[in-house]
Formats: structure tokens, sequence, C-alpha cells
């Protein structure tokens, strides 16, 4: 079955950590672009952190020296290393993977990009 699992979500208190995972089965990463994306209450979703085909990472500027994107194609896995949370932070969090054969720049702001897979979307509430 090709698909994309997220995992590591959670309630987590202003200032605290939390890292989420996303696991492929069914194809291998190597050759994607990959990315995570958020919906707040009320708000559309956006693009938080992305890696290109030319393993260039991009952010979403609120989360810049906060939050981490990094892929281990050994396992087939990417993640999202989330510190020094705000409550702003809460929402929905979706991975996705784009297969793609060249590198493309921000491609977190170009939603429309990624149609091959995505996620079910995690929650984090980062509350007090």
């Amino acid at each position: 079955q090709l698909q994309l699992v997220e995992s590591g979500g959670g309630l987590v208190q202003p200032g605290g950590s939390l890292t989420l995972s996303c696991v492929a089965s069914g194809f291998t990463l190597d050759e994607y672009a990959v990315g995570w994306f958020r919906q707040a209450p009320g708000k559309e979703r956006e693009g938080v952190a992305c890696i290109n085909r030319g393993d260039e990472e991009s952010y979403l500027e609120s989360v810049k020296d906060r939050f981490i994107i990094s892929k281990d194609n050994a396992e087939n896995t990417f993640y999202l290393q989330m510190n020094s949370l705000k409550f702003e932070d809460t929402g929905v969090y979706y991975c996705a993977a784009e297969y793609i054969t060249f590198a493309i720049q921000n491609m977190c702001e170009r939603e429309a990009l990624w149609d091959d897979y995505w996620g079910q979307g995690i929650q984090v509430t980062v509350s007090s």
C-alpha cells in the first residue's frame, strides 16, 4: 500500500519540543521532495518546512531557527523537529511527498505542486 503515515504529535507546553515522523511505505523517498504542512483552526493550510530534490531546505519564516526538517532515505522516513514551540504552532500537521526529478525553489510556498502523497494529518497542540 502506497502511503505516508505520521506519528509523534500530541500536547506540549509553550517552549517545549516535539519531533514528528513520516514513514513512507510502498515507494522510496530518495526520488521525492518531502515537506511538512500545517493547518491551524480557521486558517488555510501552509507549508512549514520542505526539502527539494536538490536537498535544499526551506522554512516558513515564523518557524526558522526553531524547526528542522530532515530526511533519512535508509529508513524511508522524514522528520520535523520542533523546538521552542509557541501557541500559534498549534494545528494539524501533514507530511507530503512529491516525485520530481529536478530541484524547484520554494516548494513549501507552492502547495499545488504536491499531489502525489499526503499523510492523514496529526494534531499538535501547544497549550499551558
